[in-house]
């Protein structure tokens, strides 16, 4: 579905699909197109699967689709096309009675293998070298922080893009969720506080 347009998009369980809609609204297939790989990614990254977040991600576009007007009329349309989402993937999630794959067998990304992944949490996050328990640990973290923990350092975005995406106001607003989240995981895990040097003190 990366690189399909909405009127190619993959089969859901539904029996209506996005291409069988004609004359959809040009600000949807803009949304559509700037959306939908980051969609995909976060819904692979927890369901394991391709072809079943495929067919998350379109049944959330239906949604969306569905809800445009409303969604439009709102002005908060990041945040709640995010929030569908997000709320389809833990969906199927529970139907399957299994936690977030990321949680199973780490990251299922095609940028990252799976030492790259272990590298960067060790050095950015610095935490543990159980990649079972460090994961677990995100997935156990507040609905926001652990978006944006997944988003950063299992996918790779970047601030702006984080932001962009959950609708959030600006970049500070992820790096402040990124520190909470951080702090949360030290304490979960267990781990010493960071100590930063006093200042004048001597190294």
């Amino acid at each position: 579905m990366n690189n399909d347009a909405p009127n190619q998009a993959a089969a859901a369980p539904d029996s209506q699909t996005v291409g069988a809609l004609p004359h959809l609204p040009l600000e949807y297939e803009a949304f559509y197109l700037g959306h939908q790989a980051a969609f995909h990614d976060y819904a692979e990254v927890n369901l394991g699967h391709h072809e079943n977040a495929v067919e998350t991600v379109h049944r959330g576009f239906l949604e969306i689709l569905g809800s445009w007007e409303t969604l439009l009329s709102a002005g908060n349309l990041e945040q709640q096309a995010w929030a569908i989402m997000r709320r389809l993937v833990t969906t199927q999630l529970e139907a399957d009675g299994r936690p977030p794959a990321l949680v199973i067998n780490g990251p299922i990304h095609r940028a990252l293998s799976t030492t790259q992944i272990l590298d960067a949490a060790r050095d950015q996050l610095q935490l543990m070298d159980s990649s079972r328990g460090l994961y677990a640990a995100i997935a156990d973290l507040p609905a926001r922080q652990s978006d944006v923990i997944v988003l950063r350092y299992v996918i790779g975005y970047d601030s702006a893009r984080i932001a962009w995406l959950l609708g959030l106001k600006n970049e500070r607003t992820v790096d402040y969720q990124l520190r909470r989240a951080r702090e949360r995981l030290r304490v979960q895990l267990g781990l010493p506080a960071e100590t930063a040097p006093r200042r004048g003190a001597r190294p």
